[in-house]
């Protein structure tokens, strides 16, 4: 994948995660809410905060040693 690739999905991933973000928020604040649901929800959210760091990390050159 070249840099503007990946720097695209890291974009796509922030807006999802946030989107995630918001959308935990308002089922957490709910008297009654799925607790299953809310579990799933975390887990995509962190499933994508590692995506988002493993790409990040393509984008950091090699150094050499």
């Amino acid at each position: 994948m070249d840099f503007e690739t990946i720097t695209n999905r890291i974009r796509e991933l922030q807006l999802e995660h946030r989107g995630l973000d918001a959308m935990i928020e308002a089922i957490a604040e709910q008297t009654h809410f799925d607790e299953l649901q809310l579990r799933r929800l975390k887990k995509r959210k962190l499933q994508i905060k590692d995506s988002i760091v493993q790409l990040q990390i393509m984008l950091v050159p090699d150094v050499p040693a």
